[in-house]
């Protein structure tokens, strides 16, 4: 029977989880063998694995799993350059040219190991089967908003961390707007997962929303509405044909716009949608400011849903347990996708 291995995230923040206690229980209860490593830094405590009848192994410990153990995370494996020998399901990062994934293709290569793809786990249809962008939205528009307060105060936004709940950083944000003139924000991708999270924080904390989708952006641009609000956040991937909603002319023309959250996040490409800038932020320094008078900050940070941990690895694991459970026919199905993928790639 299947053997899944739950490895500890080694990423600074990473708090997340792909599977929950309950959800290890009913792999359990039909036959799966579960291990999970200890960790420093998991959002759900320990000591509910460990109820839920999982095995406990050392943080980290991995590379010395059975061969034939599947090994589960989410974000990316330490970078040493060891040949990888077991099956891994992880966000590989490694399909779209990216340098770093094209290393990690050749440990796959080099050990004989096998990739199964989050991001590449689809349907019939071609799409995801389980996803994060719900809280990305949610934490990339609260973001977006410290900055923009932070801004108002004269300054620039500070480091942020993990939230122990949604409410918590909710009321944080309300808080951080307290005493100062009420945003207008302008969500484009709307109606996707990551569109409604932001449109839903926004509402959560009382700023009005103007919601864009596909309807909205089918002319192609120019887009001045976006100029109009003082928050945007894009919540559309860089893709051939993407229409340009800032162009780089954005900083100098009038516009009421302050904060640009790019929570898609793609600024390197070819097709971004925001040409004001060229890198993205982090936890330490989430606003880049690219224009000084008036002031534009702009926050683009690739982890978004680690600033709530919980939520977001709750709402990922349940989307995920029904083709967990399926993991005793690999060939089949989503992970036969996911293999196919690999093999494309490798």
């Amino acid at each position: 029977m299947v053997h899944l291995w739950v490895r500890a995230e080694q990423r600074a923040h990473e708090q997340r989880v792909g599977i929950t206690p309950e959800g290890a229980a009913e792999l359990i209860a039909q036959g799966f063998t579960v291990t999970v490593e200890d960790s420093r830094q998991r959002a759900l405590p320990l000591g509910g694995y460990r109820a839920a009848g999982c095995a406990i192994a050392e943080e980290g410990s991995w590379p010395y799993a059975p061969g034939d153990a599947l090994i589960f995370g989410l974000k990316e494996l330490p970078e040493d350059g060891t040949p990888l020998v077991h099956r891994h399901i992880l966000f590989g990062h490694a399909y779209k040219g990216q340098p770093a994934g094209r290393v990690l293709l050749d440990r796959f290569r080099a050990g004989g190991g096998r990739m199964y793809d989050l991001e590449y786990l689809v349907n019939e249809d071609g799409r995801r089967v389980a996803a994060f962008g719900y809280w990305a939205g949610y934490a990339g528009a609260a973001v977006a908003l410290k900055c923009l307060a932070a801004q108002a105060d004269g300054g620039i936004a500070g480091p942020v961390g993990v939230y122990p709940s949604a409410k918590a950083l909710t009321d944080e944000i309300r808080a951080d707007l307290a005493g100062h003139d009420t945003p207008r924000a302008i969500v484009i991708g709307a109606l996707g997962r990551v569109g409604t999270g932001a449109s839903d924080l926004c509402e959560a904390v009382g700023v009005p929303v103007t919601k864009w989708d596909m309807e909205e952006t089918a002319h192609g641009g120019p887009f001045p509405e976006v100029l109009a609000h003082e928050v945007f956040l894009n919540c559309i991937l860089a893709r051939p044909g993407c229409p340009v909603f800032v162009p780089a002319s954005a900083t100098t023309e009038p516009r009421a716009l302050r904060v640009i959250g790019d929570i898609a996040c793609d600024p390197t490409s070819d097709f971004s949608p925001i040409k004001v800038y060229d890198r993205v932020t982090d936890w330490d320094a989430p606003a880049l400011r690219v224009h000084d008078a008036p002031p534009l900050d702009v926050t683009a940070i690739d982890n978004l849903p680690s600033l709530l941990p919980a939520e977001s690895s709750a709402d990922f694991a349940a989307q995920l347990l029904p083709h967990l459970k399926t993991l005793h026919r690999l060939d089949q199905g989503v992970w036969g996708r996911a293999s196919d993928t690999f093999d494309q790639h490798i």
